[in-house]
């Protein structure tokens, strides 16, 4: 978590939430319970050289920090506008993974409905469980936040960047929100992952099931 004047430690913040999360049982379509402790994401972000091999060139962000529109498609875009409305409603000062996944949830495409249907999720259902699992009681309340650089955790910028890759890759220029969902699943350690796994259910079944659905989504 990124700190600010007057927080909780990190350490009392996580205390309360493992005391919040214990025996929470709100998964709808198999009633297991979930336990998560959030870790910090500090992952160093991805930078590439120019051609002449010197200057740092930025592949995602514009020169003023703001993120590129052009990369995403439109339903993208409003998953990241949900995406930054689910940071500001759970106290958290940057976009994190699971803020992302709240995206996904509250504004899902063709893809990501196809992907709740194969895995028998209630999108309403799952996106009132992360957001009270990763909501801060006792934080300070949040200003408008931006899709800039300085708003994003690092992890959030390594799986913007591949999830991009990942587009580019499959002959696309834009990416969709199902790149996104399945790099959520595919990124090392994370956290959404975590989340699923505790309830027996493994990020390459994920994987495999929003790449199923991702097949059967109508063509744009």
């Amino acid at each position: 978590m990124v700190g600010r004047n007057h927080r909780p430690s990190k350490e009392k913040v996580r205390s309360e939430r493992r005391g919040r999360l214990a025996g929470r049982v709100e998964t709808r379509h198999n009633h297991h319970t979930i336990r998560v402790v959030t870790p910090p994401e500090t992952r160093p972000a991805f930078a590439v050289r120019d051609g002449n091999g010197s200057k740092n060139v930025d592949d995602i962000f514009l020169p003023s920090g703001r993120l590129r529109p052009d990369i995403l498609d439109e339903a993208a875009t409003r998953v990241l506008r949900e995406a930054l409305g689910h940071t500001r409603a759970t106290n958290w000062d940057s976009v994190r993974t699971p803020h992302l996944f709240m995206g996904l949830l509250a504004a899902p495409d063709s893809g990501v409905f196809k992907w709740a249907g194969k895995l028998g999720a209630d999108l309403p259902g799952l996106l009132d469980q992360f957001r009270d699992l990763f909501h801060q009681a006792n934080a300070e309340p949040v200003p408008p936040l931006l899709l800039n650089r300085e708003f994003l955790s690092d992890n959030v910028i390594r799986l913007l960047r591949d999830a991009h890759g990942r587009a580019s890759n499959c002959g696309r220029g834009v990416l969709t929100p199902m790149d996104l969902l399945i790099t959520l699943f595919t990124t090392p350690n994370s956290i959404v992952a975590e989340c699923f796994e505790r309830i027996g259910m493994t990020a390459a079944k994920l994987t495999e099931l929003a790449v199923l659905a991702e097949r059967d989504a109508p063509m744009k």
